[in-house]
Order: C-alpha cells, then structure tokens, then sequence
C-alpha cells in the first residue's frame, strides 16, 4: 500500500486519493479546429512512462484538493508532492 503525502493534509493511505492521470497536458487552444483523429488523441493518448512521472492526484477522502505527484512507475516510489 502506498502512503501518499497530501501538501494541504501530509501523509495519508492510498486509499483515500484518487489517480487523475497524466500531469501537464495542455488543452488545445482551438479545439473546435482539430480534426476527430486529433481530438482522439488529445482525449486518450497518454505516455506509458517507465521510471519517474508526473501524475494529478486528488484527496478524495480528505482537501478535496488535485496536486501532482511524481512517482517512479518502476517501483511506486513517490519522490515528490506538490501543489498545482
């Protein structure tokens, strides 16, 4: 079970977080403009990192709040928290 250190409420079971997926995707300025093979992408392509990604997170249980994480998908070893 990972512990995971909320930055509003500090350490916390895993269970009470939920996985937001991929950090730092940026919506497209124009999506109306994309085409239906690039609004595909943008909704469901993601990386498939191995060793230390970004991930949002939410305190579900808990701030209710999203902040980031980065976790080495290796071994689930979490070297930072921090805020949006």
């Amino acid at each position: 079970m990972l512990i995971i250190k909320c930055p509003w409420c500090g350490d916390r079971d895993e269970t009470e977080f939920s996985y937001g997926g991929e950090a730092d995707i940026k919506r497209p300025v124009a999506p109306e403009a994309l085409s239906d093979e690039e609004w595909g992408d943008y909704l469901f392509m993601r990386k498939n990192t191995k060793g230390v990604f970004k991930e949002q997170w939410n305190h579900s249980a808990g701030c209710r709040r999203w902040f980031i994480v980065e976790r080495d998908t290796v071994n689930y070893d979490i070297k930072a928290t921090y805020k949006f």
